[in-house]
């Protein structure tokens, strides 16, 4: 029989466990809360972080919108150079961060400007001249946007070794509806910062603007950040993205000052806390893995769903993954692509080209264009077909890059689309064409009726003249038959003018005198002027300058311009005062302005915003298409249409200007036509 003694010493034993058990338990509940409690803290203080980065931008966004609003004001009731340069200086005054406003002409040419009181100019190192390929690009960006558009961030060196980190905002002047130039502002980034962040938030953290490889471009509040708690976030301005980095002061929590809480609570609450982690993570996991099964599920009915292919591919560029779209669009089922180096949707002449491509991809030398890239794939029943892919890094879920995916979309129904909108649109030049003709077909009667007559009375002189023995009647007869000769020429010319203009189809841009552009339609712009007793007036420059134009179209454009100009003055201008001038001018290196300027009544106010909208016409026998396609055969070869109302010297209403641009021929060089070829070929 077993003494007390061997009996308690199990008891004790087992005891003892269950106490080293119960420690263990409380040491690691402890543990764990105080962990959680720094973990806390440390969240508390990054959530900080993140809302000074979040309340940053939107300050600062609010600071460059209410500057742009300002940069408007100043131009507001179209003020003098002096009162604009008064304006802006008072600007300067309130808003320290804008260093410098300009005021450009259409030409970027600088006509006034404006430096910051409160240092010393900018560009006093470095002439603006030499800093303005920035500027140039965000006009041209604001131009296109018909908005304000920022450029890229350029460092600009000051006196004493120092400079600073400027950006420029430029914006289109617009007046009455018609671009007049831009206003550009220079804005330092540094100033910035100190005018937009409060000083509570300054003396605690430290504010920078950063490029994508971490270079710092400005900087504010303290002298530097601690490093522990960071955020970062994208300021997006029109055609700019700064970079905003918040850096805390404050390191990371200190472990004593939260002790003595962490072990009241977790010696009370040890046991407790246990079973309802555990509880608490039971549940999490389960719900966790619920919504991570909806996820997918919601996922893959969205991609089953896109009509845009989707494929990934590995680093080695094996493809891993491709959705239904993407076999539809190539004809292959999912089990044929996995896994293919070389895809089968790779057209055999093509394999080696795309090969290389993907080797330079794969390599990481090069990012993939963010606009996309065309590129031709091949049907299982090996039709080729034009496709768009967009390409971005492929990411897991620890941050690797693992290789990349695309989105493909199909452009054969958009090749054929353009297609067919190319086809009628040549239909419509070709039906205005006919409709111009059909419209001047009293005049070329009226026109062709003087020499057939011409002809058929010399024609009935000459038979009289067989029959008169007379001595001179040879001679007669050869000056009659002259005479014949002459005037069939000149029917002649009249029906060859019609017909070249209704018949010809050339569609290539080349090189044209603007005299011989002129000369082609002055036959038949002489019809309408004699019909209305106007004359018509060709000024040109010395020497003629040469366009690059499709001459087909161009000729359309200036039959049409003239003969509005002609219409104009029938019903209201005196005889004396009906003058049709055709104006030539080199404009620029690079333009030659056309104007066609009649002594009309002008363009009412009333019709000069719908004076371009297709079928839109003040004549009841008019189509309303001439004004329409010539805008659109202008822009097509890079030009600008446009119209002004001319005022006589006694004030009245003196008639209109029709003007249009198109581009010079190069004086050195290949021509633009060939220019144009040249780039075609590097494209395909």
């Amino acid at each position: 029989m077993p003494s007390s003694a061997e009996l308690i010493r199990p008891r004790r034993w087992r005891r003892a466990l269950l106490w080293a058990m119960l420690v263990s338990l409380l040491l690691v509940a402890q543990s764990l809360l105080v962990w959680l409690t720094l973990n806390f803290e440390s969240n508390r203080a990054q959530e900080v972080v993140e809302g000074v980065a979040a309340a940053v931008v939107v300050d600062l966004k609010q600071a460059l919108r209410r500057d742009q609003q300002n940069l408007q004001a100043l131009l507001w009731n179209n003020p003098s150079s002096d009162e604009w340069r008064q304006d802006a200086a008072t600007l300067l005054r309130t808003r320290r961060e804008l260093l410098r406003v300009e005021r450009r002409g259409e030409d970027m040419t600088v006509t006034g400007s404006v430096d910051s009181p409160f240092q010393q100019p900018v560009f006093s190192q470095i002439p603006r001249d030499d800093l303005d390929l920035e500027a140039d690009l965000a006009c041209a960006a604001a131009k296109r946007q018909a908005g304000p558009a920022y450029s890229r961030t350029y460092f600009v060196p000051m006196s004493g070794a120092m400079g600073q980190e400027v950006v420029d905002l430029c914006m289109p002047v617009v007046n009455e509806g018609r671009a007049e130039g831009f206003m550009v502002s220079t804005l330092s980034l540094p100033r910035l910062l100190d005018e937009v962040v409060p000083n509570e938030v300054m003396r605690g953290h430290e504010i920078l603007f950063v490029e994508g490889d971490g270079t710092r471009l400005a900087r504010a509040g303290v002298p530097r950040g601690a490093g522990v708690f960071k955020s970062e976030r994208l300021v997006d301005l029109p055609g700019l993205t700064l970079q905003l980095r918040v850096d805390s002061s404050g390191g990371r929590p200190q472990l004593i000052p939260n002790l003595t809480t962490a072990l009241v609570l977790g010696l009370s609450l040890a046991l407790g806390a246990v079973v309802a982690l555990l509880a608490r993570d039971v549940r999490k996991r389960a719900n966790a893995e619920s919504a991570l099964a909806e996820s997918l599920a919601f996922r893959k009915a969205m991609e089953d769903s896109l009509v845009t292919g989707l494929r990934a591919r590995d680093l080695q560029g094996r493809i891993t993954y491709v959705n239904p779209a993407f076999c539809n669009m190539v004809g292959f089922p999912a089990a044929e692509l996995i896994g293919q180096m070389v895809p089968s949707y790779w057209p055999p002449e093509k394999v080696t080209e795309y090969l290389e491509r993907q080797a330079v991809r794969l390599s990481g030398t090069t990012a993939p264009p963010r606009e996309g890239f065309e590129t031709v794939f091949m049907h299982r029943d090996g039709a080729r077909f034009p496709v768009m892919i967009y390409e971005a890094p492929l990411v897991d879920g620890t941050g690797t890059h693992t290789g990349w995916m695309s989105a493909t979309l199909d452009l054969s129904a958009q090749r054929k689309v353009e297609e067919m909108s190319r086809q009628q649109q040549e239909r419509l030049q070709a039906t205005a064409r006919l409709a111009t003709v059909g419209e001047m077909a009293s005049l070329l009667s009226h026109e062709l009726n003087q020499p057939l007559a011409a002809i058929a009375s010399y024609a009935a002189g000459s038979l009289n003249l067989m029959n008169d023995p007379a001595e001179d009647t040879p001679v007669l007869l050869r000056q009659a038959a002259q005479r014949i000769a002459e005037q069939a020429e000149r029917a002649g010319r009249v029906i060859k003018s019609v017909h070249d203009f209704v018949r010809r189809r050339e569609q290539a841009h080349e090189p044209v005198r603007a005299d011989q552009l002129i000369d082609s339609v002055l036959p038949l712009v002489r019809l309408q002027a004699r019909k209305s007793g106007a004359r018509i007036e060709i000024d040109l420059p010395s020497p003629v300058p040469r366009v690059v134009c499709d001459r087909t179209m161009l000729e359309q454009v200036m039959l049409n311009l003239t003969r509005n100009g002609i219409q104009a003055m029938e019903s209201d201008t005196p005889l004396e005062r009906r003058e049709l001038r055709i104006r030539v001018r080199q404009s620029h290196p690079r333009w030659v302005t056309f104007s066609i300027i009649d002594h009309g009544p002008g363009v009412n106010p009333d019709v000069a915003s719908r004076l371009f909208t297709p079928f839109f016409t003040t004549r009841t026998e008019g189509m309303g298409l001439g004004l329409s396609l010539c805008r659109t055969v202008i822009e097509q070869h890079g030009g600008v249409l446009d119209f002004q109302n001319l005022q006589g010297q006694d004030g009245k209403p003196g008639g209109a200007e029709f003007r249009f641009t198109l581009v010079a021929e190069a004086p050195h060089g290949p021509s633009h036509a060939a220019r144009a070829r040249a780039s075609d070929s590097s494209t395909r």
